[in-house]
């Protein structure tokens, strides 16, 4: 099923402890995207942000949570790259991740993948 995410509202910053560098910075998604959304985000945006100074302190683990966009030290300096590095990167997910089906070979068909299902949901039942 294709996937698609908008950025929902502004961001909101919050302060990071003493011995951090930068602020917490939440952006809201319109709902919470898949897995492979969210690493398609994340990959997209580390690329964006190579080779800006100012980043050193960015931490993209756990990028995305629930339907926030989640970057911690986002210090000043580096706070007007992100914004249009992050817009490029949900615009470059919700690209790949827009078709129906991943890329990619598949390990088996649908319907083998229907029958292995039914017979997890028959032995669960029991």
């Amino acid at each position: 099923m294709p996937e698609h995410h908008e950025i929902a509202g502004p961001a909101h910053g919050e302060p990071l402890p003493e011995n951090r560098v930068g602020a917490l910075v939440r952006v809201p998604l319109d709902s919470a995207p898949t897995a492979r959304w969210s690493r398609a985000l994340g990959a997209h945006l580390a690329t964006a942000l190579v080779g800006h100074g100012p980043v050193g302190h960015l931490r993209l683990n756990d990028l995305v949570q629930g339907a926030s966009i989640v970057i911690e030290g986002v210090e000043p300096a580096e706070a007007e790259k992100l914004g249009p590095a992050l817009r490029e990167a949900v615009e470059a997910a919700n690209q790949l991740c827009g078709d129906d089906d991943p890329p990619g070979p598949r390990n088996m068909g649908q319907p083998e993948a229907d029958r292995v299902a039914k017979i997890v949901s028959e032995t669960t039942a029991r």
